[in-house]
Formats: structure tokens, sequence, C-alpha cells
């Protein structure tokens, strides 16, 4: 069995790996772990780069027979992190794919030439965990109970690829399902329609989050 540590901003992306990933992987035997960033249930997003740092260099340190990886949102991130400033000025496609090259390079310096970076697989998602659930806005709408899915239709049109929702604070994925439904919870309702939307679909829809369960998926036999 191949161990993955997964270090998630907080409890939304913890139950999601668990409902969501975990059992697919497991029939691949790999087992992914998840772990909340600093200390569990802290609020705020992200945070400032030192605090993940020292989380991912820990849990390298401590089992070095797993891999680790991420599950960060680019938006959020403030300037601490590595490249941020480089990532704004590349093509939205780039951005994430900057900050997890940066990351790689960061951790990998901190641990010295005998670091095998192949036990680190950084995955950056440019907005939040809610972007996967407009892979289909069908099923969105009928686990938020809306009449119809005129409204997730909508706003999933507007986009190339559900990655792409989010153009401010107020028009995060969160927010905008929270303007549909003001009692949309993230943890429970959320984890719920992903699990509803299943993970080939939301892997079709969302092809940098693609690429990184195919990362996570070569692992397997490992």
């Amino acid at each position: 069995m191949v161990r993955v540590h997964v270090l998630v901003e907080g409890q939304t992306e913890e139950t999601f790996i668990k409902s969501v990933l975990q059992p697919y992987f497991w029939g691949l035997e790999v087992y992914l772990h998840p772990h909340q960033v600093g200390k569990p249930g802290h609020r705020g997003g992200i945070g400032e780069y030192p605090r993940a740092q020292r989380d991912i260099l820990t849990t390298l340190k401590q089992d070095v027979g797993a891999f680790c990886t991420t599950m960060f949102d680019y938006y959020g991130m403030p300037d601490s992190w590595p490249d941020r400033e480089v990532a704004r000025q590349k093509p939205f496609a780039e951005k994430p794919t900057a900050i997890e090259q940066a990351i790689l390079a960061d951790i990998s310096a901190e641990l010295g030439g005998g670091f095998n970076r192949a036990r680190f697989i950084p995955y950056v998602q440019m907005h939040e965990f809610e972007a996967l659930l407009f892979s289909d806005p069908k099923l969105l709408a009928h686990g938020l109970e809306l009449p119809d899915d005129s409204e997730t239709q909508g706003i999933r049109d507007q986009f190339q690829s559900p990655e792409e929702i989010n153009d401010s604070q107020q028009t995060a994925p969160s927010k905008r399902i929270m303007g549909l439904n003001a009692g949309y919870s993230k943890v429970t309702d959320g984890v719920l329609i992903s699990q509803r939307i299943g993970l080939d679909v939301m892997r079709a829809a969302c092809s940098h989050f693609n690429e990184w369960i195919e990362k996570l998926e070569a692992l397997a036999g490992g």
C-alpha cells in the first residue's frame, strides 16, 4: 500500500479527500491521509507560506517512506508564497503550475540534495473546492434544492471551465452557491453534492484537477 499525506486548507477539503478520493484510490492500493495545515479548525484561508512550508517539511521528514501532496487554493494565497507575483503575470492556465513548481523547488532546497523530489507532488487549484461542483450544474442545482438548473448552468456557461469560476471575493464559487441557497454548508452539502457528481465527471470538466489525479494514480504499485 502506497501512503500519501495530503495537506489541505480546511475541513471541507479534508472531508472531500476522505469521502470522494480515498475510496477510489484505495482500490489502487494508494492510501490518502489528509491533514489540515496549521491548527485543525483554523479559519481565514491558507495563510502565510511559512506555516504550510513547516507542515510540508515536517510531513516529509517524519514519514520518509511516504509521499506528500497538497490541495491548496491559489486565489487566497498571500504574497509570501513562492513566485506568487510571477504567477500573477502568467496566463490563467499557467498560474497554479507556476506556484506548484516554485513550492517544489523551495521544499527540495530546504531538504537538500539527497531529497527524492518524486515524493512531493504539490497541487494548487485556482479557486475553491466548490468550483468542482459546477462540473455538473444539474446535480448541483438538485443538491441545492433549486427548482431547476437555469441559475447553476448560467454561471457555468460564463466560463470555459469550472476551474475558472471566480473573479472577486464576492463571486467565489462558494459565495455564488450561497447566493442560490443561503443554507448551504460547505462540509456537509458540498461534499455530498461532490459524491453525487462523482470523480469521473469532475475530472472530465476540470483539466488541472485531473492532472493531479493522474499523478497520484501513477503512484499505484509503487
